[in-house]
């Protein structure tokens, strides 16, 4: 792919916020490859993106020579990705919990997931293996907002289902049973010849949400 100096993209700049969200900290160098541009074309928007409050970017030590820079999103940037409505979904859930109680609160996140359990069935009835009902998971959860993609693990028969945004991230650090029951829902879903465990987690401070899925017996 030849070098360019625009993006080939309409809008570059939230092309880029896109990849730094799925991806993380990366170098303008990385960026380039990424999109086949120049290095010079893709530090003009992180420029503009750092002016606008959008990104920042530090330069970790990395012992010999000059170290990398390393561009990342900002808080304010997750603005820019779906949110599900979550301050409304955060004053809902809090008239709930005043209403009917912890355990009435939690009776109705369970109803919840046995709802999202019928939707993510009918998603995954024509898949035949595991990693076909992995992907298609992982699809659904794609077109509700959460940034999914899968890749497979590096020391383990088996298959990461990575979520890189959370667009229910306020409304289930007011009820962690979101999470929690999240986790039953999708190894229901996937079938009894899996193995799920969750890996990371952004309530807990992590950039993504990461389930690690092995066939059972492998």
């Amino acid at each position: 792919m030849s070098q360019q100096d625009t993006p080939p993209f309409r809008d570059p700049r939230r092309a880029i916020m896109d990849l730094l969200k799925r991806r993380g900290p990366l170098p303008a160098s990385v960026l380039a490859k990424q999109f086949g541009v120049t290095a010079m074309a893709i530090r003009q928007h992180l420029y503009a993106l750092q002016k606008d409050g959008q990104v920042s970017a530090s330069a970790p030590p990395s012992g010999r020579g000059r170290p990398t820079k390393l561009w990342a999103l900002t808080a304010q940037a997750q603005n820019h990705f779906p949110d599900a409505h979550q301050e409304l979904a955060v004053d809902i859930l809090e008239h709930m919990r005043a209403q009917f109680g912890e355990d009435g609160l939690g009776s109705i996140i369970d109803r919840h997931s046995a709802a999202q359990k019928k939707v993510y069935r009918k998603a995954l009835a024509e898949a035949k293996t595991l990693e076909a009902r992995v992907r298609a998971l992982a699809a659904q959860r794609a077109n509700e907002g959460y940034m999914a993609e899968v890749t497979p693990l590096d020391d383990a028969p088996g298959w990461l289902l990575i979520e890189n945004h959370c667009p229910i991230c306020a409304a289930a650090r007011t009820c962690t049973r979101l999470c929690a029951n999240e986790l039953a829902v999708f190894a229901d879903v996937l079938g009894n010849d899996a193995k799920i465990s969750r890996t990371e987690h952004i309530l807990a401070n992590a950039r993504r949400c990461a389930y690690r899925i092995e066939p059972v017996g492998a």
